[in-house]
């Protein structure tokens, strides 16, 4: 599998900007899972948007946030929350951003995996479940 690079910019608060780069992370897999990464505040605190890896069918829209367990990924980030307005389901997640290289792709690979996971476990419990959120 062919590994993506995730570049960590500072975003300056005021004015929305990103003005440094924190690092840069090799991901070996389930890199598409990210819709934007950055870090923002004197702490330098992550801010991850996961998605899907699939363009969804507008009806499994709403049965993936309903099905979704966000502690699965929640016991692994500082915060999770629904964003709605995007096409496709979006979490936005925060953690602490840390200096050191191997740990912070540790960090990301293991959020990321657990996405996957609980996306995988979804996807199982929906898919007989369209007849039930087109009649909304």
């Amino acid at each position: 599998m062919e590994e993506t690079v995730i570049v960590i910019m500072l975003k300056d608060a005021e004015t929305g900007f990103l003005e440094k780069e924190l690092g840069a992370y090799s991901l070996s897999e389930n890199s598409e899972l990210i819709f934007n990464i950055y870090a923002e505040g004197e702490e330098d605190q992550v801010v991850m948007r996961l998605t899907c890896e699939r363009e969804l069918q507008d009806w499994e829209y709403d049965a993936v946030y309903d099905y979704y367990d966000t502690e699965t990924v929640g016991a692994l980030v500082d915060s999770i929350e629904e964003e709605d307005g995007h096409y496709d389901p979006v979490w936005v997640v925060t953690f602490p951003f840390t200096k050191e290289q191997d740990a912070m792709e540790e960090k990301l690979t293991t959020i990321l995996n657990a996405h996957k996971e609980e996306l995988l476990s979804v996807y199982e419990a929906i898919k007989d479940k369209e007849d039930d959120y087109r009649g909304e």
